[in-house]
């Protein structure tokens, strides 16, 4: 299963999608696109995990997509 994670940055400004043991995937400044763009992917790779966390960086949310 590909693991996929929503997160900020220092300051919490911009919101990354990685790929775990990949990295970066894509940067976004808000939030809902991070999320819409975390969707698309994890969707597209199915059977697959997404981890939305906070800007504390606690796992607020984990969605998962099957086949």
């Amino acid at each position: 299963m590909k693991n996929y994670t929503i997160e900020p940055n220092k300051d919490a400004s911009a919101w990354f999608v990685k790929i775990e043991g990949v990295g970066l995937y894509e940067q976004h400044d808000k939030l809902d696109k991070a999320i819409e763009a975390g969707e698309r992917v994890a969707s597209e790779n199915k059977p697959s995990r997404l981890q939305i966390m906070t800007k504390d960086k606690e796992v607020e949310e984990t969605r998962t997509f099957k086949d």
